[in-house]
C-alpha cells in the first residue's frame, strides 16, 4: 500500500484521534477489531475493554459528563448493538454528547446471521444515526457524527459496514467546527415582562437546572442582588454547595426548612431546567407563585410546566442582563434571605435511632457516617433504586460537575459503568458509587473486575435490602406478601474480593467502623456491602 493510502479501518482510527478523542470504550468484534487495534498500536489511543457492550456506551456517557467533551464507544454488529439500547436511551434522556462507532454486517451479505436494521433500533432509542456511506466518505461521516453529537447533545450512532474495512482509501483530516457561542443579550417585551415579575417579587428563589451548570457565579450574583436563596434540580446538585443560603435540591427531596421557604416564596426564577414534576412536586410547589423560566433550548420550555414568563437564552448572560436592568431601575433587594437562617437549609433531620434488626444496619445512620469520611474531592455517582433518594439528600457532591445521576431512563444497574468512565476523565480523583443489590447484580458484577484491572480508586457502596425495593413497597402498601420481590443474593463483599478487589460486609455498627477504616486504607476498588432490613429502608421521596 502506498504511503499516502490507508485502509478504511486505519482511517477510522485516525479520524477518532483527529477529533482529540484519546480514550475509547468498547468491546471488539468482527466489524471493529482492526480499527481498535490501529487506534491503540499506531495512533496511541487508550482503549478500555468492557465485559458487556452496553457498558461501553455507559462509560462513554460518564466520561463525557466529567470531561465535558464527546464520549466515544465502539461495538460490533447485531447483538453487539442491541445490547446497547438501554444505555443509548439513558444518554438521549440525559442530553449527553457521545459517538458510538458501531459495526454493521457486510452490505453484500444481507442474510448474515447477525444482520438487523440498526437504523431503526437507534431511532427507537432516540439516538441519532449516521451511515458510513462509502469507503471514500469515511472521514466526512465520522466528522459529521462528532458534529451532530455536540450540537444535538445526544448519542449519535455511526454505522460502519464490515466489508468496507479493508478497502484502500486516501485519508484526509476532516473536523467540522461547532459554533456554540452564547446567545446575544435578550431584549423586548418578554424580557420586560420577566424582569417586572422578578422586580416585584417579595420572596424570590433562584433555581438552577442541569442546563445552567457553568453559570454558577452569575446566578449567585443575581441571587445576592435579589437577596434570594439558591436551589438546584437534582441534575445540578452541589452547584451552590458553599453559599450560605443554598437550599440544595428543590422539590420532593428538599429539607423541611427548604420546603417551608419554598412554600413562602412568591416567585421562582429557573435557569436551565424543564421543571420536571419531581422538581415541582407535580405542580404543588408552584401554586400562587410567578414562575420565570430561562432555557437556551426552546423545546425544554413548557415541556413539563407552563411558566408565567419565559426567555430563550444562555443562563449566565440572561442572569447578568437581569441584574443590569434591576440596577438601572434601582430595584430594592427583596430581603427574603433575612428571614432565613444561614447555612441551615440543607440540613436533613438526623436519624432518631441507630438501632436496627440483628444482622442489619440503620441506613440513615450509615449514610451520615459515610458522609463524614468519604473523600471530599470525590466524583459521586448514583445508580437507580429505592435507596437513592436518601443518598441524594445525605451524601454531598463537591460541585455539580462532580455528580452523576443515572436515572434519566429509570433504569437500574448502570451506575458503576458511568463511574468507571468518569474515572478516565479525572484519573486523579476518587470515585464513589452508590447502588442497590438488584442494580449491582444486574450491571455491577460484570464490570467490577474492569475497575480492578484498571486499578481505579473506586469506592462502591451496595445498599443491600435483598429486594427490588420499589416493588417491595407496592406489595407492602397493599398488605400483600412481598416475598416475590425478595432475593437471597450471594455475599457481594466476598464476590468483590474474589474478583480482585476488597470487600467489606457491614451487618452492625461495629462493622461499619471497619468499613470506614477500609476507606481510609484502600489501595484499589473497595466494595462496602450494607445489609439492610427491607422493612426499615426509608421510603422514596419522589
Amino acid at each position: 500500500m502506498a504511503d499516502d493510502k490507508k485502509y478504511v479501518y486505519q482511517s477510522i482510527a485516525q479520524s477518532i484521534i483527529d477529533h482529540d478523542a484519546e480514550t475509547m470504550f468498547g468491546l471488539m468484534g468482527d466489524a471493529n477489531l482492526f480499527a481498535v487495534d490501529h487506534y491503540v498500536r499506531s495512533c496511541g489511543g487508550t482503549f478500555v475493554p468492557v465485559a458487556y457492550e452496553g457498558s461501553a456506551v455507559l462509560m462513554a456517557l460518564g466520561y463525557s459528563k466529567i470531561s465535558e467533551t464527546v464520549g466515544v464507544a465502539t461495538v460490533t454488529h447485531g447483538p453487539g448493538f442491541t445490547n446497547c439500547i438501554t444505555a443509548l436511551a439513558e444518554g438521549v434522556r440525559g442530553h449527553a454528547p457521545m459517538v458510538l462507532l458501531c459495526g454493521d454486517t457486510p452490505v453484500i451479505a444481507p442474510q448474515n446471521l447477525q444482520n438487523i436494521d440498526q437504523r431503526e433500533l437507534a431511532k427507537a432509542a432516540g439516538a441519532g444515526f449516521e451511515q458510513m456511506r462509502a469507503p471514500s466518505t469515511v472521514t466526512e461521516d465520522i466528522a459529521n457524527a462528532f458534529y451532530r453529537a455536540q450540537v444535538e447533545q445526544r448519542p449519535i450512532v455511526l454505522n460502519m459496514p464490515a466489508d468496507f474495512m479493508w478497502e484502500e482509501i486516501e485519508h484526509k483530516k476532516v473536523v467540522y467546527p461547532v459554533f456554540d457561542d452564547p446567545m446575544t443579550v435578550l431584549e423586548g417585551d418578554n424580557l420586560d415582562e420577566a424582569i417586572g415579575m422578578i422586580a416585584s417579587a417579595k420572596r424570590p428563589v433562584v433555581l438552577a437546572g442541569g442546563g445552567a451548570i457553568g453559570s454558577e457565579e452569575k446566578l449567585v450574583r443575581l441571587a445576592d442582588r435579589l437577596e434570594a436563596p439558591l436551589a438546584t434540580t437534582l441534575k445540578a446538585k452541589g452547584m451552590f454547595k458553599d453559599h450560605p443560603f443554598n437550599m440544595d435540591i428543590f422539590g420532593t427531596l428538599s429539607t423541611p426548612d427548604t420546603y417551608d421557604a419554598i412554600a413562602k416564596s412568591d416567585c421562582v426564577v429557573a435557569f436551565g431546567s424543564s421543571l420536571h414534576h419531581f422538581t415541582t412536586d407535580n405542580g404543588a410547589l408552584m401554586k400562587n407563585k410567578r414562575v420565570v423560566l430561562v432555557n437556551k433550548n426552546v423545546a425544554e420550555i413548557s415541556k413539563n410546566f407552563h411558566p408565567n414568563a419565559a426567555l430563550v437564552g444562555d443562563a449566565g448572560l440572561t442572569a447578568d442582563n437581569i441584574v443590569h436592568w434591576l440596577n438601572e431601575a434601582d430595584i430594592e433587594p427583596s430581603g427574603f434571605t433575612k428571614e432565613l437562617k444561614a447555612n441551615s437549609l440543607t440540613i436533613h433531620p438526623p436519624t432518631k435511632s441507630t438501632d436496627a434488626k440483628c444482622g442489619t444496619i440503620n441506613f440513615v445512620y450509615a449514610l451520615e457516617k459515610l458522609e463524614e469520611v468519604l473523600p471530599k474531592d470525590r466524583i459521586l455517582t448514583t445508580d437507580g433504586g429505592r435507596f437513592m433518594t436518601e443518598v441524594w439528600c445525605r451524601i454531598s457532591a463537591p460541585n455539580a460537575q462532580s455528580f452523576i445521576t443515572t436515572t434519566n431512563f429509570g433504569s437500574i444497574g448502570i451506575g458503576l459503568q458511568h463511574a468507571i468512565g468518569a474515572g478516565f476523565a479525572a484519573p486523579n480523583r476518587p470515585l464513589v458509587m452508590f447502588t442497590g443489590d438488584g442494580g449491582f447484580m444486574m450491571g455491577g458484577i460484570n464490570e467490577f473486575n474492569t475497575a480492578v484491572r484498571l486499578k481505579q480508586d473506586l469506592i462502591i457502596i451496595v445498599c443491600n435490602d435483598s429486594a427490588y425495593g420499589a416493588e417491595h413497597i407496592q406489595f407492602v402498601d397493599r398488605d400483600m406478601n412481598p416475598s416475590l420481590a425478595q432475593f437471597e443474593w450471594p455475599c457481594f463483599a466476598e464476590i468483590a474480593t474474589a474478583l480482585g478487589g476488597q470487600g467489606v460486609l457491614v451487618e452492625s455498627n461495629a462493622e461499619l467502623d471497619k468499613a470506614i477504616h477500609a476507606i481510609e486504607t484502600r489501595n484499589g476498588p473497595l466494595l462496602i456491602e450494607l445489609n439492610l432490613d427491607p422493612d426499615d429502608v426509608p421510603r422514596m421521596r419522589i
